[in-house]
């Protein structure tokens, strides 16, 4: 296997394939999934190395010896499994197959419909779907509420879901796939700020806001691409506002979105009980409802269309 990888044709067929697969629920009931895998990992991890009244110093060393085994644990196999499909004529089809694993076009795009299709029946029902995708308490969500935090959880998610892998993915091979997809959850799992994490999990958290920078970035030129008429104004509106957010990646999907679609994201949420204020990105209307989320998976489906056709022009220029 040659470094860098750089397989763009391979990208486009896992985005392709996942995007109407997804990752079957029998082979899930079987062998779970390889984000689960790295997910019981990081629970060991944390459990043997996270250690209380430790110093700084320290947790933050014990933190950066998780994500270093956890990395390993992701590389070595990746570039084992590729090495050997290097060797087979349908190698290529086979390591697509296995980087659809790591990419959620077709989950993310089924939870938000799940809540547009709840939306139609019951605030409470609505709610439910929604709290399978936002950590923010449903409880008091009405449906604009509801319709907020599913589209601000779409923009967010396409790119540390979906752009970000497929992104690795395309220029580092499936040790690129895996290693992002390593990196990405132990920051779900341990990178947030909190007592038990704020040392231990300082590593994992400043590393993935690092590998997730280009794809934050690309997602926001998708969606401003999917509205040529307005890109140049959704451009200024992205680069205006995401560096607002509280998070470095994150606003720029986000704000993207929100001006794609004439939407004013952020404001005030609650999370487990805290009630925080959120600067707002975007000039448009407050108040949304299910056909805003409707007009968001239009969006968003452009934008991996889009996606997929850079990947085919790539591939055939280089």
């Amino acid at each position: 296997m040659d470094w860098p990888v750089m397989v763009f044709g391979r990208a486009a067929t896992a985005l392709l394939i996942e995007r109407f697969a997804g990752y079957p629920d029998a082979l899930f009931e079987r062998l779970r999934h390889p984000v689960v895998w790295l997910g019981s990992l990081v629970g060991l991890l944390d459990d043997k190395l996270n250690l209380p009244n430790v110093s700084p110093q320290d947790g933050r060393l014990r933190g950066v010896a998780a994500l270093a085994i956890l990395i390993a644990a992701a590389f070595i196999p990746s570039v084992i499994i590729a090495n050997l499909l290097d060797g087979w004529s349908w190698g290529w089809l086979a390591e697509a197959l296995l980087a659809t694993t790591l990419i959620a076009q077709k989950s993310m795009r089924d939870h938000v419909v799940a809540v547009y299709d709840a939306l139609a029946r019951s605030l409470p029902e609505a709610r439910s779907a929604v709290s399978r995708i936002v950590g923010r308490d449903p409880a008091q969500l009405d449906e604009s509420g509801i319709s907020r935090a599913a589209l601000e959880s779409l923009a967010e998610n396409a790119s540390d879901g979906i752009v970000a892998p497929v992104l690795w993915y395309a220029l580092l091979g499936l040790p690129g796939i895996a290693v992002y997809k390593a990196i990405n959850t132990a920051d779900s799992m341990i990178g947030h700020k909190s007592e038990k994490y704020q040392y231990f999990g300082w590593a994992s958290a400043r590393l993935d806001d690092l590998v997730n920078l280009p794809a934050s970035r690309l997602t926001a030129l998708l969606f401003a691409a999917c509205v040529p008429q307005s890109f140049h104004q959704i451009l200024a509106i992205t680069r205006r506002d995401a560096p607002r957010h509280q998070s470095p990646n994150a606003g720029w999907p986000e704000a993207a979105m929100a001006a794609a679609l004439g939407l004013r994201f952020g404001g005030p949420r609650s999370y487990q009980g805290e009630h925080i204020d959120l600067p707002y990105m975007g000039e448009g209307r407050d108040e949304m409802d299910r056909s805003d989320i409707k007009r968001g998976l239009s969006l968003f489906s452009k934008a991996m269309w889009l996606l997929f056709a850079a990947l085919i022009a790539l591939y055939v220029i280089l």
